[in-house]
């Protein structure tokens, strides 16, 4: 079955090709995008199973043999993220799409969004079977390449400013990696990981720490971990909700991916889990008390994500497989209940035209659905009993106990602090925005979508985009569409100011219910799946068995 392994990248790449020449067939672009990501959920959930069965698949590129050709390589823990990367690129797919029909452009002509996400997820994919630190390398630029442009669709001067930043900023981190790599194979002579794996021990303890501290600061900053995160909370919250949602979901989750196999396979020495350790402390500790200090829910949902990879790198930083089971676990159910978090948070928006808390309010009466929507997954989220969340933070904290050292302890303080805050700050937000009245009326400005589609039409040379009714979200081309009551002249959009129950696009809900149900679902399976987690961490903590499958046996 190792011939399944190369469809993750190949699929999505093949249809990003006929998605893009389809330039006027919206509805054939739709339909080859999500059959290429059920395609790419089917492969990875088989690969997830056979892995369990049989051990590591490694696939040699071309024929040629490990350390001289690309090595494809899937064990537990690529499986496992395969198989919930694919699931989220698929759910978050299908609520675009709703977003798209409920803003009656399913006329218009295509835009590049749908083979620019199939590219994204080419490059998502590809990072967790990559076997060599130059193939991760392209696919970290192919994820970046894609999230580029998705960040700065509808080309507002805020998206532009804020897509500057990011670009600026993964640059850096693309700069810092490739150094590292150029160093990393100066000292060994090898980019494959396995063969790096055996050979580092043998440089001085200098050299290691230099190649190994260079890696780590450049999969920091696509992690976002503390100080390196600067960047995430201003990028973020100004894309289109669903482009937001799969970031959010994933793209640290890539970086989170490098660290453990960094950690585990390339320098399994403890020599900087101190430092994590503080890295951690300090990335949860910041990042949840930025979380309460913000007042527009977008904002506030960025900064617990950064918070919330803090528990993920103390995991690592434990350096033993009880941490290390808690890390996948933990990073599994934040992928799924961050990403339905923001699509919560993008539907809050379409009621409410904002995402401020100052503006929101009576959400709960004009949509009782979406109030349970937010409230599930924010109680998994802040830990709450039987929850996954709490059951990961639970294995974490059992794991730094079981270290025992002060430091250890330290996290557990600061895991504590931090769950209770994350609670506060999620149930501020439910309180400003589904308990209390809608706040009394204020002079009207322009609606965004108004002003952003006045910018557009004004532009010298304006791009054809259709502008979602809900806050101008470019995601699917055509000529500009308002549906604004203040442009259009007709019926406005969903609203809550008039304390009334309104209708949300039922795809739209139908999809995010699903997310939230797969939330939920996680505590379900979370014996089977910790177990899973647990075989995993087993596997990382043994480099042999990872170099025999790629190497093969040795005399």
């Amino acid at each position: 079955m190792t011939f399944l392994v190369p469809l993750l990248v190949l699929v999505p790449l093949l249809g990003a090709a006929v998605a893009l020449g389809l330039l006027r067939h919206q509805r054939i672009q739709r339909a080859i995008t999500v059959a290429v990501l059920v395609i790419a959920l089917a492969v990875a959930a088989t690969l997830m199973v056979l892995v369990d069965q049989h051990g590591t698949i490694v696939v040699q590129v071309g024929g040629w043999e490990a350390p001289y050709g690309i090595s494809l390589v899937v064990d537990r823990l690529s499986a496992l993220l395969l198989t919930v990367s694919a699931s989220v690129l698929l759910i978050v797919l299908l609520f675009s799409i709703g977003q798209g029909l409920a803003a009656d452009d399913s006329e218009a002509p295509v835009t590049i969004f749908y083979p620019t996400y199939l590219v994204l997820a080419a490059g998502v994919l590809d990072s967790f079977i990559a076997g060599d630190l130059f193939n991760l390398y392209v696919a970290f630029e192919m994820l970046l390449v894609a999230s580029y442009v998705l960040i700065t669709l509808g080309g507002s001067e805020q998206r532009v400013r804020a897509g500057t930043t990011y670009i600026v900023t993964s640059l850096i981190a693309s700069a810092i990696f490739l150094s590292a790599i150029g160093l990393v194979y100066g000292a060994t002579g090898t980019v494959n990981i396995a063969q790096i794996s055996e050979r580092v021990a043998g440089l001085p303890d200098h050299v290691q720490l230099l190649l190994h501290t260079m890696l780590l600061i450049g999969f920091g900053i696509k992690a976002a971990v503390f100080p390196l995160a600067f960047w995430l909370p201003d990028s973020y919250p100004t894309a289109p909700a669903p482009v937001t949602a799969v970031f959010a979901g994933l793209l640290t989750k890539v970086g989170i991916y490098a660290i453990i196999r960094l950690e585990t396979i390339i320098f399994p020495s403890p020599d900087l889990n101190g430092v994590l350790l503080v890295v951690a402390t300090l990335t949860m500790v910041v990042g949840v008390l930025g979380a309460v200090s913000q007042t527009d829910v977008k904002r506030l949902l960025s900064f617990t994500l950064i918070s919330h990879i803090g528990f993920m790198v103390m995991g690592v930083g434990l350096g033993s497989v009880a941490g290390t089971a808690a890390a996948v676990f933990y990073t599994v159910h934040h992928i799924v209940v961050q990403t339905t978090l923001f699509l919560v948070s993008g539907l809050m928006e379409r009621i409410g035209g904002t995402t401020s808390t100052r503006s929101l309010g009576g959400l709960l009466k004009a949509a009782p659905l979406l109030a349970a929507l937010y409230l599930v997954p924010a109680f998994n989220l802040g830990g709450i009993p039987p929850f996954s969340g709490f059951i990961g933070k639970l294995g974490l904290f059992r794991a730094a106990a079981i270290d025992g050292s002060p430091l250890a302890y330290v996290t557990i303080g600061a895991g504590v602090v931090t769950s209770l805050l994350t609670l506060y700050a999620l149930m501020r937000v439910w309180d400003a925005a589904f308990w209390r009245p809608k706040p009394a009326a204020e002079p009207a400005a322009p609606h965004a979508a108004v002003a952003e589609a006045h910018e557009t039409l004004r532009a010298p040379e304006p791009a054809p985009v259709t502008i979602s009714e809900t806050d101008g979200s470019v995601l699917t081309g055509g000529s500009v569409t308002v549906t604004d009551a203040a442009s259009a002249g007709g019926a406005s959009r969903p609203s809550a100011d008039t304390g009334e129950k309104v209708r949300l696009p039922r795809m739209m809900v139908a999809v995010t219910t699903v997310a939230v149900l797969g939330s939920v679902a996680l505590t379900v399976v979370a014996g089977p799946l910790y177990g899973y987690a647990t075989r995993a961490a087993q596997s990382l903590e043994s480099p042999v068995q990872y170099v025999q499958a790629v190497l093969g046996e040795r005399p």
